[in-house]
């Protein structure tokens, strides 16, 4: 594993600065919203977007949000154990393994964002707001948008190598 390191180190320094720019950008523009709108206050951008300042005490999709504080730190537990196998994971890839190092490093980024918020708030600040005809998607943030993102990459990358496998074994 360490000469994999040694090999790959310029791969994988610029896998871990794509993950910071993420968590950067992710605190932000949290540090943004939380200055410039009180808490629950919600200013319509568009016809189907707002911008709004809400706490998200539970998962992706508020899920489990009221369940009296023990997910703090259950989701805070998982996402660094989430972090760490990524970082590992990162630092096994190959040069040839572009796609899915970047997918990961989105993802490495949003969990680092909003684990962030969860130990030193208590909760994740979400603040993009879509919405249709009276129906809102849950809000989320530059962190959920990351790990959204590497998660469609990680299908591509799936879907690809599959294709590439196919035409290898023919």
């Amino acid at each position: 594993m360490h000469n994999q390191f040694i090999k790959n180190r310029s791969q994988i320094l610029i896998w871990l600065s794509l993950a910071f720019v993420v968590l950067l950008a992710d605190q932000l523009t949290k540090q943004w919203i939380v200055a410039q709108y009180s808490y629950g206050v919600s200013d319509s951008i568009t016809a189907f977007f707002n911008l709004v300042h809400v706490h998200n005490y539970g998962a992706a999709f508020s899920f489990l949000n009221n369940e009296g504080g023990w997910q703090r730190w259950g989701f805070s537990v998982f996402a660094t154990v989430v972090s760490l196998i990524i970082i590992v994971w990162l630092i096994r890839l190959s040069p040839q393994q572009q796609l899915e190092g970047y997918a990961l490093a989105f993802i490495l980024g949003g969990a680092l964002g909003n684990l962030y918020d969860r130990v030193t708030l208590g909760y994740v600040i979400d603040f993009l707001d879509f919405h249709w005809s009276g129906w809102h998607f849950p809000a989320f943030n530059v962190a959920d948008s990351g790990i959204t993102l590497g998660a469609i990459l990680i299908v591509i990358d799936g879907i690809l190598r599959h294709k590439r496998d196919r035409v290898v074994t023919k």
